[in-house]
């Protein structure tokens, strides 16, 4: 068992190689494809109940052929001039992210608002890395 602050899932290995080969890959492969990527942001925590359990599986499933990528978050910290602090576990928390693939702004918002947040969604437009 994962103890505090360990995940229990590993990351894939970083793609070997110069950065400039990572850039072009991510080019060539928008190039390929005429979506758009959108960051959807989850904030907000409560106790998971069984409801709500079932209401993110069944919009994970949703939108599953419009994924690229997920995760989730276990804790933070915030770095700033001040200092470090450890970041709260509550309702204004990040607590996980999708990246979608949508013809635009509006197609992203849609499939966002389908999902059964907590207290709210952000979306962020993508962009490619450029040469």
């Amino acid at each position: 068992m994962a103890g505090a602050g360990q995940h229990k899932f590993k990351c894939a290995p970083r793609p070997q190689g110069q950065r400039g080969e990572v850039r072009r890959f991510t080019a060539i492969r928008q190039r390929d494809n005429d979506m758009k990527k959108y960051l959807l942001l989850h904030y907000g925590f409560e106790k998971p109940t069984p409801e709500i359990m079932e209401a993110w599986g069944a919009w994970f499933e949703s939108v599953a052929d419009k994924t690229v990528d997920q995760g989730g978050f276990s804790g933070g910290r915030e770095i700033s001039n001040s200092g470090t602090r450890e970041l709260p576990w509550d309702l204004d928390c990040i607590t996980g992210y999708n990246v979608i693939e949508a013809e635009d702004f509006d197609a992203a918002e849609k499939i966002a608002s389908t999902n059964p947040f907590i207290s709210s969604i952000r979306i962020y437009e993508l962009r490619a890395a450029q040469d």
